[in-house]
């Protein structure tokens, strides 16, 4: 029985250990840099240089748009390019390559996500008349936190989730993730300084951010009741690819 029992606590304690060791590996996807047509523009922070791919450059408005966690934006560009003719005719788009994403320098963490996130919306402020932001799956947790630090007027969350913790710890039920975690991103804590126009897109058969994660944010969001477009038969990975995904992000933006 002790044999069992020892057993029992190693293999759990080994586990743990693996998990921590492990974490960023299951949360960050980096992909290396592509060949493609579009712009490219360097942000410096902290040290580090990170690459944006711009779109439509030259105009007044500007919107930010940070993706999932193994997107690669170079294939992004050609669906907001295709935008551009339908809705998207008065922005300029800056499509962010995280830290170890398509040729951007340095390694992910929530701290540099955070940290670049805001230094590149400070920059384009003073740039452009007004800068929207838009976040993906992981990119929504980067996209909350700039509207909670700035007064941003208009975000847009795309599959977004309560924290990251929240869906670890319904994965691994038997760690206390709360202090195993290192990168949280914690969105429902923030939520209470969200003053922004919110639209939140919501795939019908998201499989990856399950809806009651979805449900917690939106419930959080109490300074401004958000809006919800809801894409039937949308998936977590597949949702822009729904006419309805960018007619919603545009009359969301043009609307006063």
């Amino acid at each position: 029985m002790n044999r069992i029992l020892i057993l029992v606590i190693v293999t759990y304690v080994g586990l743990g250990v693996m998990l921590y060791l492990m974490q960023r590996s299951f949360i960050y996807f980096p992909t290396g840099a592509v060949e493609h047509r579009f712009d490219v523009v360097a942000f410096e922070n902290d040290g580090a240089s990170t690459t944006s791919i711009l779109l439509n450059k030259g105009q007044d408005k500007a919107i930010i748009y940070f993706g999932g966690n193994a997107e690669n934006v170079a294939f992004t560009a050609p669906e907001f390019e295709q935008a551009f003719e339908r809705e998207l005719t008065p922005y300029s788009v800056y499509l962010v390559n995280y830290r170890g994403y398509g040729g951007s320098e340095g390694s992910p963490s929530e701290a540099a996500l955070l940290s670049d996130a805001l230094a590149m919306y400070d920059s384009l402020v003073s740039t452009h008349e007004s800068v929207f932001v838009i976040g993906r799956s992981l990119g929504s947790g980067v996209a909350t936190y700039i509207a909670s630090e700035r007064p941003l007027k208009k975000l847009v969350l795309v599959t977004p989730f309560d924290s990251i913790q929240s869906i670890a710890q319904k994965q691994f039920p038997f760690y206390p993730m709360s202090i195993l975690l290192k990168d949280k991103f914690n969105s429902i804590e923030r939520a209470g300084n969200i003053y922004s126009d919110t639209l939140i897109l919501v795939a019908e058969d998201d499989k990856v951010v399950r809806r009651i994660h979805t449900d917690k944010l939106i419930q959080s969001l109490v300074n401004r009741t958000p809006e919800v477009a809801f894409i039937e038969g949308a998936g977590h990975n597949d949702i822009s690819q729904y006419s309805r995904y960018y007619q919603s992000i545009s009359a969301f933006l043009n609307s006063d």
